[in-house]
């Protein structure tokens, strides 16, 4: 995921004193990586000031001072999962286009709250797949937490109404509720999800306590598209950035936090069960640049 390797970082700055030229290739190089314009100037006039006109020392020094500057951007969009505990049950909406490793994803929280001893219940309100019914379902009997499931075709408001019941009546701490997963130009697509949301409302205004959006690394700038849709519709309070480890198109989370101030609650970085991590902006601005 080393995505300043990919656009011959290193080659740029080969060069030993720091010029305006020099700059402006390390903005456009920062822009083609998928950081975004405006992280993309304000970096560079970060390191203008810092260097214009010295000499570099060694590699290491760049690299240190862009993570450090990284870091900075990004300290504000950390997100703890000890804020899933404020409400009980905190009932939790996760949403995301298809392909971007949704329903996973869920596994890998369940797996993660119940390690820590929270109570917890999945609802398949994907109810468009059989393939993503039985993938939840296979996670639930994995780590051992309860499932609400309906028939394929079923309304998915109404999983989404069970499982809210079921967790309020048992008590639990967490519902987790799939839902299908939606282009953001379809226009069907989004009412439903649109209706999800509604009857949770309509069981209390407070629902869902958290509506995460699952995002894919690798489709770079469209994951802005995909972020400004489904604000539309609900208010996204979290992230999740899926498939990090495959991708050189890390530096479009510097562009969405800035862009939407939402938090970033985990990175995925693989496949195991134990590769959904929290987000850190320290380890990420490291992983990115390489370190």
């Amino acid at each position: 995921m080393k995505f300043f390797e990919s656009i011959k970082f290193t080659n740029l700055f080969s060069k030993k004193k720091i010029d305006d030229n020099l700059l402006n290739k390390f903005e456009e190089l920062l822009i083609e990586a998928d950081v975004g314009s405006e992280v993309a100037a304000e970096l560079k006039q970060k390191f203008k000031e810092y260097k214009i006109g010295k000499e570099i020392k060694n590699e290491k020094e760049i690299f240190d001072f862009l993570s450090e500057q990284i870091s900075k951007i990004l300290k504000p969009f950390e997100k703890s999962f000890d804020d899933f505990s404020i409400n009980l049950p905190s009932i939790i909406l996760v949403a995301g286009v298809n392909g971007v490793g949704k329903t996973t994803t869920i596994g890998k929280l369940g797996r993660l709250f119940k390690n820590s001893g929270k109570k917890i219940v999945f609802g398949a309100a994907d109810t468009f797949r059989a393939a993503a019914i039985e993938q939840l379902e296979l996670w639930s009997k994995k780590i051992g937490v309860d499932l609400i499931k309906s028939d394929l075709g079923t309304d998915p408001a109404s999983v989404g109404y069970k499982t809210v019941k079921f967790a309020e009546e048992k008590k639990l701490d967490l519902a987790f509720i799939d839902t299908a997963g939606r282009l953001q130009n379809k226009k069907n697509l989004m009412d439903e999800y649109k209706k999800i949301f509604t009857v949770l409302k309509k069981i209390n205004p407070k629902y869902p306590n958290e509506t995460i959006l699952v995002l894919d690394a690798t489709t770079g700038q469209n994951a802005i598209s995909q972020v400004e849709e489904f604000k539309k519709i609900s208010n996204i309070t979290s992230l999740i950035i899926t498939k990090l480890d495959t991708t050189a198109k890390g530096g479009i989370i510097l562009s969405i936090c800035k862009k939407f101030r939402i938090p970033i609650l985990a990175v995925g970085l693989g496949e195991k069960e134990s590769d959904l991590h929290p987000f850190s902006s320290k380890k990420f601005s490291k992983m990115l640049l390489g370190n």
